[in-house]
């Protein structure tokens, strides 16, 4: 079985630490040792939400994805990453904030050991539009790598145009292309498949249960823990 955990970053230092080896240790695999969005400045940013995915049977972080919430005084990841080929993304953040609040979804990544599950790309990264709802941000940013761009657009994110090559440019390095899609509907989500629709409004219905999921590696049990103890930002 797999818990998934949501919780304010500040509050919980020692899955936060959990979290940053789990992450390191998978961008090092893939030969990325410097990317903007790792610093891990964020366990301290009292605008931060997180997601753990814990193996209960080794009590291991295999997965996590980090909301962020925009705040003048703690620039987005995707900011600083777009700011080097971009620099209008600080005032379509900007934009963004002044219309309610806006965040970003990322920091999303997945163990090797259980690849092939979905447990990132397809079940964490629905969780963050659950927590989102909780913090109450009308819309929320995130920047793709080419492989989640998809799972992406699926759960009602856009390309957003008005940044790099209508939305495109390379990041982290001169062969990855990354995309800039937002969200400009968290709780209503009306541009997501059906599916994904459904199941985030169920899981925004009933946050601390238990479901077994279909996957293409077969059966697996996910424990949600998805109802964050202090979601008051503001």
């Amino acid at each position: 079985m797999f818990t998934f955990k949501a919780f304010r970053a500040i509050d919980e230092p020692e899955l936060c630490d959990m979290f940053i080896t789990g992450h390191s240790n998978v961008l090092k695999e893939y030969g990325v040792t410097k990317v903007t969005s790792s610093n891990n400045e964020w366990k301290s940013n009292p605008y931060v939400f997180v997601v753990t995915v814990q193996e209960d049977s080794s009590g291991d972080v295999v997965s996590g994805v980090r909301v962020h919430i925009a705040h003048e005084d703690y620039p987005l990841p995707l900011q600083g990453a777009i700011a080097q080929v971009d620099l209008g993304i600080n005032e379509l953040v900007k934009e963004y904030r002044d219309l309610g609040g806006t965040g970003e979804i990322g920091g999303l990544w997945n163990s090797r050991s259980i690849s092939g599950y979905g447990i990132g790309a397809l079940f964490l990264s629905r969780t963050s539009l659950v927590i989102a709802d909780q913090l109450d941000v009308p819309t929320l940013l995130a920047l793709c790598a080419e492989y989640t761009l998809k799972p992406t657009l699926q759960k009602g994110f856009q390309i957003e145009e008005k940044i790099g090559n209508k939305g495109t440019f390379f990041y982290p390095k001169l062969d990855l292309v990354a995309t800039l899609a937002v969200l400009k509907d968290v709780k209503g989500l009306p541009l997501a498949l059906d599916e994904e629709r459904e199941y985030i409004m169920s899981l925004r219905n009933d946050l601390n249960c238990i479901r077994e999921e279909e996957t293409p590696k077969g059966k697996i049990k996910i424990k949600y823990e998805l109802k964050i103890k202090n979601p008051n930002w503001r």
